[in-house]
């Protein structure tokens, strides 16, 4: 089986190729026009995303969103995280949380899958965490060198392989919710 997934993020991509691979899907990447809207919805930013793709491409199709919610800041970078990432950096929200004794945070991802003519279904995930003091860590991307999970060992998503990663990632979590009800679909 063949899955599209609309992204220009080749971290992402590779991500949920790894996990795709275990059930015998293989991913293909389509980086072609997307047109991102404004939301403070993930999951309307995904559907919006999954929908111009899949007109595009006139074939099925998904596309994933995903943020860092910062509890001391309110949510923010929410679903400006891309933005947030490209303008401040991880430096730019270790400065905004110096001295903030609550670091808590959560990462979640919405996962958005189209057919031509049909509306998109969504599938969602989330890790709940905290932000470290300073960057760890040379993998992943985004804000992973400043996120360590509940649940790990309190190394950051930047210091895990994507194995690693994976058993405790937002996006893991949406994909195999996804995946699941996918391959249950084909099968029927």
């Amino acid at each position: 089986m063949d899955l599209i997934f609309a992204t220009r993020n080749r971290h992402k991509f590779e991500e949920v190729r790894e996990m795709a691979s275990v059930y015998g899907i293989k991913l293909k990447m389509y980086r072609g026009p997307r047109e991102e809207i404004q939301s403070d919805k993930l999951e309307e930013i995904a559907k919006h995303s999954a929908i111009v793709a899949c007109t595009a491409l006139k074939r099925p199709c998904f596309a994933e969103d995903a943020g860092l919610f910062v509890k001391a800041l309110h949510g923010f970078p929410g679903p400006y995280s891309s933005y947030a990432f490209k303008t401040i950096g991880n430096d730019g929200l270790l400065k905004l949380m110096a001295g903030e004794g609550n670091r808590g945070a959560e990462f979640r991802s919405a996962i958005a899958y189209c057919e031509p003519g049909s509306r998109p279904v969504v599938f969602s995930g989330n890790v709940r965490g905290y932000i470290a003091s300073a960057r760890r860590g040379s993998g992943g991307f985004g804000f992973d060198p400043i996120f360590i999970p509940i649940g790990g060992d309190g190394r950051t998503f930047a210091e895990m392989s994507i194995d690693e990663k994976n058993k405790f990632s937002h996006r893991a979590k949406a994909f195999e919710k996804f995946l699941k009800w996918y391959i249950q679909r084909k099968k029927a």
